[in-house]
């Protein structure tokens, strides 16, 4: 069951492992089933981040396995949707996505027909990246499947749990690298709502 008392569904585990009456997850075990001290690492932020994170790309590359898309090549998509005509730089960038990983991704979602590069007038080191007829089509597929992978982890933390949860995480976002804690107010940008997949 989740935070709206609804099962999971079909062929899907749930998001969040059951709690004990006292909110307490369950102990990890071992491939023997026997408890494993973590060493406190249950109640470090790193540590529940990195493994809350993994769940969350784990149902959410199960959910893009049909278009034969992963996570990665989603957001490009998504970031070239939005802005047509940006640079391969300037999408890798804002994505945070090393630049020889980039060309590679780039070069494949080529291959597979969805996006193409396009010189850059008065640039001819650059290219800007643009959708095609395919990759646009398998975007609204794909924003479809996202929007059902975000309602899912919504029956699992509660509607104000994920607005909550995306404020604190937009804190964690804002600290600055030197570990100065963030400004007022801080992260507050993040809890404004999910992507539009109408537009």
């Amino acid at each position: 069951m989740n935070a709206t008392g609804k099962p999971p569904g079909p062929g899907r585990r749930p998001l969040a492992a059951p709690a004990d009456e006292a909110g307490r997850s369950p102990e990890p075990r071992g491939p023997d089933d026997q408890a494993v001290d973590m060493g406190g690492l249950a109640t470090t932020v790193g540590y529940v981040m990195r493994q809350a994170q993994t769940r969350v790309l784990e149902d959410f590359s199960r959910s893009l396995e049909a278009l034969g898309l992963r996570p990665a090549q989603f957001s490009v998509l998504l970031v070239i949707d939005r802005n047509p005509g940006l640079k391969q730089s300037q999408v890798s960038a804002v994505l945070g996505i090393q630049r020889t990983n980039f060309v590679a991704m780039v070069d494949e979602l080529e291959r597979l027909g969805l996006a193409l590069r396009e010189p850059v007038p008065n640039d001819r080191r650059s290219y800007a990246l643009v959708l095609t007829d395919a990759g646009r089509h398998a975007l609204a597929e794909a924003l479809r499947l996202q929007a059902l992978h975000e309602r899912r982890i919504e029956e699992a933390l509660g509607a104000s749990g994920r607005e909550t949860l995306l404020r604190l995480l937009g804190i964690i976002l804002s600290m600055r690298s030197d570990g100065a804690a963030p400004h007022p107010g801080a992260g507050t940008a993040v809890s404004s709502g999910r992507p539009d997949a109408s537009r």
